[in-house]
This record gives structure tokens, C-alpha cells and sequence, in this order.
């Protein structure tokens, strides 16, 4: 085909063009209208089609396939134990109390961590009284001498069966203690809890720790040790230290030494010193910390379940392995072995073990009470019970008679 010489032009194209008469007479006849009337149709069916798909896979039927009344027990069980209504809840709007008699206490929070005065972790002191005026100002000015921030340190006391000052000895010295100028020296809070137990026994040696006073006096120990517990546990405590108040000597780094080991309960070697013509006799004292034997799981497998026994005296021969036999203080301080019973004289316990029940039976438990029993109910629970053998705590000298332990 020759092109124009000048390039094509509209004038050229239109020329080209059929004329528009014959265009329209095209367009109007019957055929071609019924066929551009069948296109059209096709092409809206079939937009319509893929519009109502798309839209479909967007929703999901939540119901079963049949009416509810129609379907058997085990058709509805299977139904709604796979297909559940989706919730969706507004995470932004919510609940606000404003009750003041309703409280709201998160234990998640409250950790036992070796971190403790980072976290400012919270320390609970315990001490069971009994006839011990002259003993607290001595001990008022050990807990004074602890290192660990006394802002996190709570103080309880209870004051049982006694016939002396103990408990007007013990409010003088602790209202000294709280109204101390130096805002480092007063504890954050002290609880004195009086309750008495009819328990009148003697606080004489003999009596104390003769072998016939031990089994009553354990169980009255117990109970005043949980009385005392579940008054002044608090849901902000971490540690519970139980501290006894004949006490003579201890680092004042005990609280930050005990909780750098992270144990569930630990205790220390205890022993006491004697001066005898001008010599430091250091005795050995708490024999309630010990390892299990043979010997003595025989002897209990025999023993009336109401026995409880007592350590360190003749009448019942156990066998056992005392921790105040071992150790040497002068070795690795923080050198650890696995106890099955254990004193009361001092000991480190996370809260949780007693958050878990783990408290002081004031009856036999597996033939003990009181702390061993407190130990042997803490192990049966799976928490670890530690003592440190060449970690010293010093104890006033009972002078106890030669025979005893």
C-alpha cells in the first residue's frame, strides 16, 4: 500500500473510514445488538461470580450443619469440642476498682533472688519469746549491727507463757531501736505478737534441755513458731529469717552471706564458747541439725507414731551425723552439705516454702517436731534443706551437763 507522500494525515484516515451510515445501519441490525447484549451479560455473570467468591472466603460459618434440635448428644459434644465462637476482647479498656475494702495482692512479684537488695527483696525476722528479759538488749543490738538495708527488714516477736519482764524489756529496747535519729539504724516496721500456751515449763538448764522436757517442749516451740509465722508473714516478704535470742555472736554480714546461696533453707553450725581458766573452749551446742542413718530409720520403722525424738541424748541412740561435729571455721565458710533435720538457732528460709505450707509440726512428724520436723516436712515436699558446717554462729554457753550429746 503507498502511503501519502506527506505522512498520514486526519484527513487521509478519515478518508480511508467507511462512511458513517454504514457504520450505524451495522450496528442497528438485530444480530449484532443480540450479540452485544449476550457479552454483556456474560461479562456481569461473571465479575458477580468472582466478587461473591472473594466475599466468601472472608466469613466462616460458626454454626453446626443441622439444626441443634436434630442432632444427637454426640454430635453437639464433637461439634463444640473443635469449633469455639472467637472472643475478641478490647485490651484497651480496662476494669477500673475503685473499692477501697477490695485489694489486690500480686504474688508473681514477690521473689527470693540472690539479687536481694537490688530488687530490694523484703526480709521478715522472727523471734519466739519466752521468759528472756535478759537476753534482748543483746540481741536488739545484733539485729541493729545487720548490714542489710534496714528499710527492708520487718521485726516480729512473740511473747508466750512468760513470768518475767520480757515483754516490757522488749518494747523499751525496740522503741529505742525505731526512735534512732540515723534513719539507717530503724527497721521498717516491728510486730509484738503476746499469746499465751499454757506451756509452764521451767527455762532452767536441767529442764530446758533434760531428755524428758523434749518432746513437750518442742511441740509448744512449734506451735508458738507458726502462731508467730501466719501473723507476721506479710504477700511483700521474700526471705523469713528465724533468728533465736540467745545469740552472742554472728557476722553482721549473715543476711547478704545466707542469701547469696540461694538455698530454699539454710542453716550454719552453731556452737558457743566456754572460758575456763582463761581458755576459749569452743563447744559444739545445736545437735537438731543432722544427716539421716540407717540406724535410726530402723529405730523409727519400730517406734510408736506419737514419738518424737530428740537428739544428742543417750535414751534413743540414732546414729545420726551431726553437723556441730563437723566443720572447721577456719575453712571455706560457705562449703555446703544436705541436711535432713535442723535447729532452730538460726535459719534462712525462702518465703515461698512457708506460702507452701511448710510450717513447724506441733506434733510427731515421721517421730519429730518443731524444726527437725520442719526439715523432714520440707524434704518430703522437694525443697532442699542446706547446712554450712565452717559457717559459725556462737550461742550462749548452757553448760550442759557431760552426757547429753
Amino acid at each position: 500500500m503507498l502511503l501519502p507522500k506527506g505522512g498520514i494525515t486526519w484527513k487521509s484516515a478519515k478518508a480511508q473510514l467507511p462512511p458513517t451510515r454504514a457504520i450505524w445501519v451495522f450496528l442497528t441490525k438485530t444480530r449484532v445488538l443480540l450479540t452485544i447484549a449476550i457479552v454483556g451479560v456474560l461479562l456481569l455473570l461473571w465479575r458477580g461470580i468472582r466478587s461473591s467468591a472473594g466475599e466468601m472466603q472472608s466469613f466462616y460459618c460458626w454454626g453446626p450443619s443441622k439444626p441443634p434440635m436434630d442432632m444427637t448428644l454426640n454430635e453437639q459434644q464433637a461439634w463444640h469440642a473443635h469449633l469455639q465462637t472467637p472472643v475478641i476482647f478490647n485490651h484497651h479498656a480496662p476494669i477500673t476498682i475503685n473499692n477501697s475494702e477490695i485489694q489486690h495482692v500480686d504474688l508473681n512479684s514477690v521473689q527470693s533472688t540472690r539479687q536481694a537488695i537490688d530488687n530490694e527483696e523484703r526480709v521478715l525476722i522472727l523471734t519466739p519469746l519466752k521468759d528472756a528479759a535478759p537476753y534482748i538488749p543483746h540481741h536488739v543490738d545484733l539485729l541493729v549491727e545487720l548490714t542489710y538495708p534496714h528499710h527492708l527488714i520487718d521485726l516480729a516477736f512473740l511473747v508466750g507463757d512468760s513470768s518475767d519482764d520480757t515483754m516490757a524489756v522488749l518494747a523499751m529496747e525496740l522503741d529505742r531501736v525505731q526512735k534512732r535519729k540515723d534513719s539507717t539504724v530503724p527497721f521498717n516496721s516491728v510486730t509484738i505478737v503476746e499469746k499465751d500456751f499454757g506451756s509452764h515449763l521451767s527455762q532452767s538448764v536441767e529442764d530446758r534441755h533434760g531428755f524428758e522436757a523434749q518432746g513437750p517442749r518442742r511441740k509448744a516451740m512449734g506451735r508458738a513458731r507458726n502462731y508467730l509465722l501466719s501473723t507476721a508473714l506479710k504477700p511483700d516478704h521474700s526471705w523469713v529469717y528465724w533468728r533465736d535470742v540467745d545469740i552472742v555472736e554472728s557476722p553482721p554480714r549473715i543476711l547478704e552471706d545466707f542469701i547469696s546461696r540461694d538455698r530454699d533453707i539454710l542453716v550454719p553450725n552453731v556452737w558457743f564458747h566456754r572460758y575456763e581458766d582463761g581458755k576459749d573452749i569452743e563447744g559444739r551446742f545445736d545437735y537438731n541439725s543432722w544427716i539421716e542413718s540407717d540406724k535410726a530409720l530402723r529405730l523409727t520403722s519400730k517406734l510408736d507414731k506419737n514419738v518424737v525424738l530428740a537428739e544428742g541424748y543417750k535414751q534413743y541412740d540414732t546414729g545420726r551425723t551431726y553437723m556441730a561435729r563437723m566443720g572447721n571455721r577456719a575453712d571455706d565458710p560457705f562449703e555446703e552439705i544436705e541436711l535432713d533435720g535442723i535447729g532452730g538457732v538460726n535459719i534462712l528460709v525462702k518465703a515461698e516454702v512457708h506460702r507452701s505450707g511448710i510450717n513447724f509440726p506441733c506434733y510427731a512428724f515421721e517421730n519429730q517436731a518443731e524444726t527437725e520436723g520442719f526439715a523432714k516436712m520440707a524434704k518430703r515436699a522437694g525443697f532442699e534443706v542446706i547446712g554450712l558446717p565452717n559457717y559459725v554462729v556462737w550461742h550462749i554457753d548452757t553448760e550442759e551437763k557431760p552426757g547429753n550429746a
